[in-house]
C-alpha cells in the first residue's frame, strides 16, 4: 500500500528529530503523577503537529488528550483510532547513559531513571501516530486520530480514570505498544493471554486526640505531661499494619498464579519529637492477582487488618482507591492485522555501534566481549499463536491472566492489540546468569541502542493505523469479536465496565517522590549529595 511506504518513510526521514525528542524524555526522567516537564513537550509538540490538545485531561494535571482529524468522501471522519504515549520513571533507578555502573550526575542517586523505558515507549507511539497523520494527509485518507497522555504507568494509574470518565468511548480501536517484556514475545503481539488486575489502596492512620490514651491517668499537674504514658500513635500504626499484612501475605492467596503485594510508606510520623504521638502515617498497597475476585480477596484481608491496627495504637483510619483495573480481552483480528505490518516492517536491527557499547558493559563486568552480544530472539519476529504457546505452558489452566500493565482499560472500550518491540537485551556468558539491572537502563539512554526499537514501534504503529482507517472489512472483523467477546459490545452481558466511578479522584495529592526546587537548586525528595557533605 503506498500509503504505508509514505508512513515507514516519514519514519525514516524524522529519525534524528525523534531521537532528539526520546533523549529529552529520557533526560526529564519524572516520577509518576509528577512528569511535569515530560507531558507539557508532548502537549506542545502535539500543539505544533496540528492536534487539538485537552491540558489536564481526566482531572490530572499530567495527562491530556489530544485529537486530529482527516475528513475525506463527502467530509466523513473516518474511523477514530485510539493510542497513547507514557514517559513516568521509576524512583531508585538512576543510571547514566554510560557502560558502568554510575548514577546521573546532579541528582540523587536515588532520582528516577527510565527503565522500561518509557521515554522510548511514549516516543514509538508518537512517531506512528505523526506517521500515519502524515499518510492520511497525503493521501486524502479520512479519519480520526485520538492520541493520549498516560501518566503514572508504574502505578497503572491514568487509564482506568482515562476510562471511567469516558475518554475511551468514541474509539472504533487502539493501539498499546510496550517494549517487549517477556523474552518468547519479543517482536509481535499478545493473543490470548493478556494482562492481569493491579488494584492499589492507601491506608492514612491519624492520631489527632494523643491525650485520650489514658485520660485519667495524671503523673504532674503541668501541662505537657512528660512523664504520662504517651499514646502508641501513627508510626506504631503503619508499623503493625505492615508487619500483620505480611504475616499474613501468605495465607491470602494460594501458591500459584504469579502474584504479588508490595508496600510503599510515604509517610511515617512527620518526625514527630520523642514525648509526643506521632500524628500522621501513611501506607499504599499494591497488588498483582490474575482475576477480580483474588483482588478483593485480598483488600478484604487488608481493610481488616488497617482498622484493627488503628484501633491498636489509639488513631483513626481512612482507605481510598489508588486504582483498580480489569483484566485484559484478547482480539485476534487485532494481533493478526497488526503482526502483518510487522513481517512487512521487520524486527529491530542493531549497528555496530550499539554493539560495540554492549560489548563495553560486557567488558566492564568482567565478560569476553561477545561479536553479538545482543540476543537472537529480539531480533527475529515472534508470531502472536506461538509466543502465546510459551505462556500457556508456565502457567496453571485455570489462569487466563499474566502480570499487570493498565493498557487492559482500552481493551474493554474498544477492540486493542498490545504490541510488542524488541529492546537491546544482552546474551548471558553462562545459562542462569542475569546482567545488573543498570546495564539495561544506560543502553536505554544511548542512541544507537534504544532507537531501533522505538523506530521500528513508530513504522508498526503508523502501518496499522493505516490498515484500521483504510481497510473497513478487517476493522469490522475486530470489532466483530469484540463484541463477541464482551457479549455485545459496551455494556454487553459480558461486559466489565471501569472499575472506579466516573467522579473518581485521581490520587495526585499524596506524597509521591518528586524534583523539588529549594535554595540549594533543584533535588529530589531525598537531597543530592553535596562534594564536602556527610
Amino acid at each position: 500500500m503506498e500509503s504505508k511506504t509514505s508512513a515507514i518513510g516519514w519514519v525514516d526521514d524524522n529519525l534524528e528529530r525523534l531521537s532528539n525528542d526520546h533523549l529529552t524524555i529520557w533526560n526529564y526522567h519524572e516520577p509518576s503523577w509528577r512528569e511535569y516537564k515530560s507531558a507539557r513537550w508532548y502537549v506542545e509538540r502535539l500543539r505544533a503537529e496540528g492536534f487539538a490538545v485537552e491540558e489536564g485531561s481526566g482531572e490530572m494535571p499530567t495527562a491530556f488528550c489530544a485529537k486530529w482529524s482527516n475528513k475525506a468522501n463527502g467530509g466523513k471522519a473516518g474511523p477514530v483510532i485510539g493510542g497513547y504515549a507514557e514517559y513516568d520513571a521509576i524512583p531508585g533507578r538512576s543510571q547514566a547513559a554510560v557502560p558502568y555502573r554510575k548514577p546521573r550526575a546532579g541528582v540523587s542517586k536515588y532520582a528516577a531513571g527510565h527503565t522500561d523505558p518509557h521515554s522510548g515507549l511514549g516516543i514509538g507511539a508518537l512517531a506512528g501516530f505523526l506517521a500515519a497523520k502524515y499518510a492520511m494527509e497525503k493521501h486524502g485518507i479520512a479519519g480520526t486520530l485520538v492520541f493520549l497522555g498516560e501518566p503514572a504507568e508504574k502505578m497503572c494509574g491514568s487509564k482506568p480514570v482515562h476510562a471511567a470518565k469516558g475518554y475511551y468511548d468514541e474509539l472504533d480501536a487502539a493501539i498499546s505498544f510496550h517494549p517487549h517484556s517477556f523474552q518468547a514475545l519479543s517482536n509481535g503481539c499478545f493473543w490470548d493471554t493478556h494482562s492481569a488486575p493491579y488494584w492499589s489502596r492507601i491506608y492514612t492512620f491519624e492520631c489527632n486526640e494523643p491525650e485520650t490514651w489514658q485520660s485519667q491517668q495524671s503523673a504532674a499537674a503541668v501541662a505537657h505531661l512528660h512523664s504520662a504514658a504517651r499514646a502508641p500513635g501513627a508510626i506504631d500504626a503503619v508499623c503493625l499494619m505492615y508487619t500483620s499484612s505480611k504475616y499474613l501475605k501468605e495465607a491470602m492467596l494460594p501458591h500459584t498464579g504469579s502474584w504479588s503485594l508490595n508496600e510503599f510508606i510515604p509517610i511515617a510520623g512527620l518526625a514527630a519529637a520523642d514525648n509526643i504521638a506521632p500524628v500522621l502515617s501513611q501506607i499504599q498497597y499494591s497488588l498483582r492477582a490474575p482475576d477480580i475476585e483474588m483482588c478483593e480477596r485480598v483488600f478484604a484481608v487488608l481493610d481488616n487488618n488497617a482498622a484493627h491496627c488503628a484501633a491498636m495504637t489509639h488513631c483513626s483510619m481512612e482507605s481510598a482507591w489508588i486504582t483498580k483495573t480489569r483484566a485484559g480481552l484478547p482480539n485476534h483480528a487485532m494481533a493478526e492485522l497488526t503482526f502483518r505490518n510487522f513481517e512487512l516492517v521487520g524486527p529491530p536491527r542493531w549497528n555496530d555501534e550499539a554493539r560495540t557499547f554492549a560489548r563495553e558493559i560486557q567488558k566492564n563486568l568482567g565478560i569476553a566481549p561477545m561479536d553479538d552480544p545482543f540476543a537472537p530472539e529480539t531480533q527475529r519476529l515472534s508470531p502472536p499463536w506461538e509466543a502465546e504457546k510459551s505462556f500457556r505452558a508456565q502457567l496453571p489452566p485455570w489462569q487466563k491472566n499474566l502480570a499487570a500493565d493498565d493498557y487492559v482499560e482500552y481493551t474493554w472500550h474498544a477492540p486493542t492489540v498490545r504490541l510488542y518491540v524488541s529492546r537491546p537485551t544482552l546474551v548471558p556468558p553462562n545459562p542462569g546468569y542475569r546482567y545488573p539491572d543498570w546495564c539495561r537502563y544506560a543502553m536505554m539512554g544511548t542512541p544507537a541502542c534504544i532507537d531501533p526499537m522505538w523506530s521500528t514501534a513508530g513504522k508498526v504503529i503508523g502501518a496499522t493505523i493505516l490498515d484500521l482507517v483504510t481497510d473497513r472489512t478487517g476493522l469490522e472483523r475486530a470489532r466483530a469479536e469484540f463484541r463477541e467477546r464482551t457479549g455485545g459490545g459496551v455494556g454487553g452481558s459480558r461486559w466489565v465496565s471501569p472499575l472506579l466511578p466516573r467522579d473518581f479522584r485521581p490520587p495526585i495529592h499524596y506524597r509521591w517522590p518528586e524534583y523539588v526546587s529549594t535554595v540549594r537548586g533543584e533535588e529530589w525528595t531525598i537531597p543530592t549529595e553535596k562534594k564536602g557533605t556527610a
